[in-house]
């Protein structure tokens, strides 16, 4: 069978995710909505709008969509895959109450607790009760602490404090933040866990699952991991931190208790888990889970995947995870992401990109872009993914910034040394 498949999202992520769905020669025909102006070779970008289930229903329905792919959390912490499920219609992505994982921070540290998950201390705080919290964190008297609203925040609701002083501006800026303040509802206050941050990915058809790569992420926007979070400045896979070792215990100690877990308390994971880990001296505990692939993370993984990546999707919907194999190439891929100037705070968008056509010796992944007549102009704020292979990480760091070199727009950022932890190993 061939397969009409509509793919939502508009990111770096789905860009990849068109790449390798593209490839397949089980694909009949790709829809990516609303897609960017890289997904626009790979198939039909088409208007509409994630959040309307309804519209999302309508386009399935007209164009005969054999499956729907979601890239972004937010449709499916709000549910989509269970409205489709009730329609009958073959959807890749978990459903809410096991997207919750990444929906709720509460949520998922009090499965981990149940589950016994290794994973850092917390406690939780309503937005009330902030004082309540200001008073806890001066108690402890440890910093840095990690503050992380409770809910979606687009990878900018995790704070970082080192001082006391820093603590109680943070407290006062979930307060107030107009973009901030519905995802603090409620505040998860963590112990700072000290060691090496990686990803590990699973793939999961709500019974078993399959470790479909890991790589590690760079959120700071400053060199050196220093500054603000991002939604992440580049990546690199594999993460020389996962040694084999470290793996049997990330599957052991984290993945197979989640979906377990996950199953017997009903709510089965079927789709992507993204394990965000601090890799300590006591061993790998869990910073965080997502319900999908991160962003950059996932476009330094499908590059490496030797398999079909609609097989393995198509498999997953239908609880036949076991009958494919998931092999990777043997290079290492490094991504350096472009910012626009300012990011993660304010930035200009409209600004024209030269360059696009010099990429000859990476992938090219679209982020934050809109076409305009024959322009490519920035249209977010990470604007372009840059994804380099080696047979080694440095000559894979190597390749990258000599394209990334190639690319241009007025107050372009990139960082300069990802992947730069990755070379003491």
């Amino acid at each position: 069978m061939k397969y009409n498949v509509l793919l939502l999202g508009s990111g770096g992520r789905e860009h990849a995710l068109a790449w390798a769905i593209s490839q397949s020669p089980k694909l009949k025909k790709l829809f990516i909505a609303p897609g960017n102006p890289g997904t626009a070779s790979l198939g039909e970008n088409v208007a509409l709008s994630i959040s309307d289930f309804d519209e999302v229903w309508s386009f399935i329905q007209a164009n005969d969509i054999n499956l729907t792919v979601v890239g972004p959390e937010q449709p499916l912490v709000d549910g989509i895959a269970n409205f489709l499920e009730t329609k009958n219609h073959p959807v890749f992505g978990p459903k809410l109450q096991a997207a919750m994982l990444e929906g709720s921070k509460e949520f998922a540290k009090e499965f981990m607790q149940r589950h016994d998950i290794p994973t850092a201390a917390y406690k939780v705080f309503d937005q009330d009760n902030f004082d309540d919290a200001a008073d806890y964190i001066k108690k402890q008297g440890k910093y840095p602490v990690v503050l992380k609203a409770d809910g979606l925040a687009g990878g900018k609701g995790v704070f970082i404090p080192e001082t006391e002083a820093e603590a109680m501006e943070v407290l006062e800026e979930l307060k107030t933040s107009d973009s901030l303040k519905n995802a603090a509802s409620r505040l998860v206050i963590e112990e700072y866990m000290i060691g090496e941050e990686a990803s590990v990915f699973a793939i999961s058809d709500g019974e078993s699952y399959k470790v479909i790569g890991n790589a590690q992420d760079h959120k700071r926007i400053g060199e050196g991991d220093t500054g603000l979070n991002t939604g992440g400045m580049g990546a690199y896979s594999p993460a020389p931190v996962v040694t084999d070792g470290i793996l049997d215990r990330v599957e052991r100690e984290i993945i197979e208790p989640t979906i377990s877990g996950m199953k017997a308390e009903g709510n089965p994971y079927a789709g992507i888990l993204y394990c965000g880990l601090m890799i300590t001296k006591e061993g790998p505990k869990v910073v965080e889970y997502n319900c999908r692939f991160g962003d950059p993370e996932c476009q330094v993984i499908l590059p490496r995947l030797k398999a079909d990546m609609l097989e393995v999707i198509v498999a997953c919907t239908e609880s036949k995870l076991g009958t494919v194999d998931i092999e990777f190439d043997d290079e290492v891929k490094c991504c350096v992401v472009l910012a626009s100037g300012g990011y993660p705070e304010s930035y200009e968008k409209g600004k024209v990109i030269t360059g696009l056509d010099d990429i000859k010796n990476a992938i090219l992944f679209h982020a934050g872009t809109k076409t305009e007549g024959d322009q490519i102009l920035t249209n977010g704020g990470r604007v372009l993914n840059v994804v380099g292979s080696g047979k080694d990480l440095q000559t894979a760091i190597d390749n990258t910034y000599a394209e990334v070199k190639k690319l241009a727009f007025d107050k372009a950022y990139y960082r300069s040394d990802i992947g730069a932890k990755g070379l003491k190993y």
